[in-house]
């Protein structure tokens, strides 16, 4: 996509000016808000075009309530989702999906806080708990639709048995753990009418949907190169993949240790004063909330994890011997191959996702853009013998761009890079969107900014600052200019609008119409699947250290072939 001659002779203040004057308020976030609509729950209706309120709020079971699930719970619109009952085998993660996590309770507030109830015996009389069989949750007559966020092997054998059993359901990504898997959970959504939407929310970003606007009206010129990442400082004896096990030897010798440190501290205080015993009381708070976590994770240690499926696995390397628990394989569930995907289902597949969403901001066809060919490399490279997934991982992928043709133009591609690394963080996570005329960056999902061709001097950004948005406009160093700071919230990451939307469309889903007419979410099984085969032939490429090029029948959901060479056993 080229810019017209107009376009290419705007001067750097004129560029900004042109920017400022062209976008509507579905080109810049900043325009809502000038509208007077507030950011987060709310702003989706505006932007996405479903309605404000669907009246009688569907009435939802989460089958999950980690980590991934408290999140959810923590973004849901009440207007739009009633919870009525959660399952989960775990005692820790029911206690969080209550109280929420008190170690992030921004992000995961819990049930009590979300519907205001006064404390967790009024939740329950409305919320039922089944923490032995999820099955139970699926028979209960009460429940319409699923929100499922189980470690990824369970995503197709849940949400299929949901489906099954007359639920609608929205799971985590990746859509399952197999591209066979994901054209199963298709096939089946087609076969009994049943909506089924996976949890990439970028596709309701209003920042990104911001950004492929930027992209259709030409200002970044010919899209040649879009630059990701996802880097973590997590390291051997800090890996947030690597949670603490009910164990007296993990668990048990941490809470031994916090408890002396608090008694300890405790001893010192009275000898204290001022600055210096302020200091120490801010540590007893502290330490206080440690063991407090600590003691609610110990509740898991009876949890009987092959009696659900899990197993125990020895891994060696030369003469480094490593055993794997069932309990541990549960809790790590991320660190394994049988119920993981490793860096690119569960980060890498947010970044791949965007830039799908942008090569295909440049089709006249309407389509997602799939990508021609990926080559990975990577490995377990500061991690001991503690996990079968790699810590590091680096992709090249090649997008069809505007004009490619295999035979008369195969030259007209759109090259992204990706990687994910452990035990350096520098650089966050984000997108940087290279064309001829300009250079898009998301930073972390809240920060866009736009620069002119390849300068770094000039820029339009719109910014999460200080709790609100604010869109900025910097030229050559000097004093940024902030506009729309009535601003009240931080910019919608996506997890809301899912949600709500998901739920708008069962609510106006019609069971004896045509399938094909009703309404759908953004990242239907056709949209989701195509996510998993980019994300999962990945990780084919970097275990076998090679180049693949992508069938597009992996991408059909109605044709068997897969790139890990199972055809899907639901027939289509």
């Amino acid at each position: 996509m080229n810019l017209n001659p107009e376009q290419k002779a705007i001067g750097t203040r004129n560029f900004q000016a042109a920017i400022g004057s062209e976008f509507t308020r579905r080109d810049f976030l900043m325009g809502s808000i000038a509208a007077g609509v507030a950011s987060g729950a709310g702003l989706g209706a505006f932007y996405y075009g479903y309605d404000k309120s669907i009246g009688d709020p569907v009435r939802v079971g989460i089958i999950g309530t980690g980590d991934e699930g408290g999140v959810l719970i923590g973004a849901i619109s009440p207007d739009y989702v009633q919870v009525k009952a959660i399952a989960d085998i775990r005692p820790y993660n029911v206690h969080r999906a209550f109280h929420g996590d008190m170690s992030a309770l921004h992000v995961r507030p819990g049930l009590i806080a979300k519907y205001e109830y006064s404390d967790e015996d009024k939740a329950r009389e409305n919320i039922k708990v089944y923490d032995q069989d999820y099955k139970d949750l699926l028979n209960d007559d009460d429940i319409e639709g699923v929100i499922i966020a189980l470690p990824l092997h369970l995503h197709d054998k849940v949400a299929i048995e949901a489906m099954l059993a007359g639920k609608h359901v929205l799971t985590e990504k990746l859509m399952a753990h197999s591209v066979h898997q994901c054209k199963n959970m298709g096939r089946v959504a087609r076969r009994e009418k049943k909506i089924l939407a996976t949890g990439h929310q970028r596709h309701y970003s209003i920042l990104y949907d911001n950004a492929v606007a930027m992209i259709k009206k030409g200002l970044l010129g010919d899209l040649h190169h879009i630059r990701a990442q996802w880097h973590r400082g997590n390291l051997p004896g800090s890996d947030s993949w690597r949670p603490p096990l009910p164990t007296d030897d993990d668990l048990g010798k941490y809470l031994a240790g916090r408890r002396k440190s608090l008694k300890e501290t405790e001893e010192r205080l009275p000898t204290l004063s001022g600055s210096a015993k302020a200091s120490q009381l801010k540590r007893m708070e502290d330490l206080s909330v440690q063991i407090q976590k600590a003691e609610l994770q110990m509740l898991d240690r009876d949890v009987d994890a092959a009696k659900y499926g899990y197993e125990q696995k020895i891994l060696k390397s030369g003469e480094t011997t490593y055993e794997c628990s069932p309990l541990e394989e549960l809790i790590r569930w991320r660190l394994w191959d049988r119920t993981g995907g490793g860096l690119m289902a569960e980060l890498g597949s947010h970044q791949l996702d965007a830039a799908g969403i942008f090569c295909s901001a440049l089709r006249e066809d309407g389509k997602k853009a799939q990508p021609l060919s990926v080559t990975g490399v990577g490995g377990r490279h500061i991690f001991p013998l503690d996990r079968e997934c790699d810590d590091h991982v680096y992709c090249m992928f090649e997008f069809p761009g505007p004009g490619y043709d295999a035979t008369t133009a195969p030259e007209k591609k759109i090259v992204v890079t990706y990687s994910s690394i452990n035990g350096n963080g520098f650089g966050g996570y984000g997108e940087t969107v290279l064309g001829t005329e300009g250079t898009l960056i998301l930073e972390r999902e809240q920060n866009a900014m736009l620069f002119k061709g390849s300068s770094t001097m000039t820029k339009v950004s719109v910014e999460a600052k200080g709790g609100g948005a604010a869109l900025s406009t910097t030229d050559s160093g000097e004093m940024s200019v902030a506009v729309g700071q009535d601003a009240t919230k931080e910019i919608s990451r996506g997890y809301t609008e899912e949600m709500e939307h998901w739920a708008w469309c069962l609510r106006n889903f019609q069971p004896e119409g045509d399938y094909a007419e009703q309404p759908q979410p953004k990242c239907k099984p056709e949209v989701a699947l195509a996510d998993a085969v980019i994300a999962l032939t990945s990780n084919i490429a970097l275990a076998e250290g090679r180049k693949i090029d992508f069938d597009p029948a992996w991408f059909d959901i109605d044709s068997d072939a897969t790139p890990e060479g199972v055809a899907p056993s639901e027939p289509v």
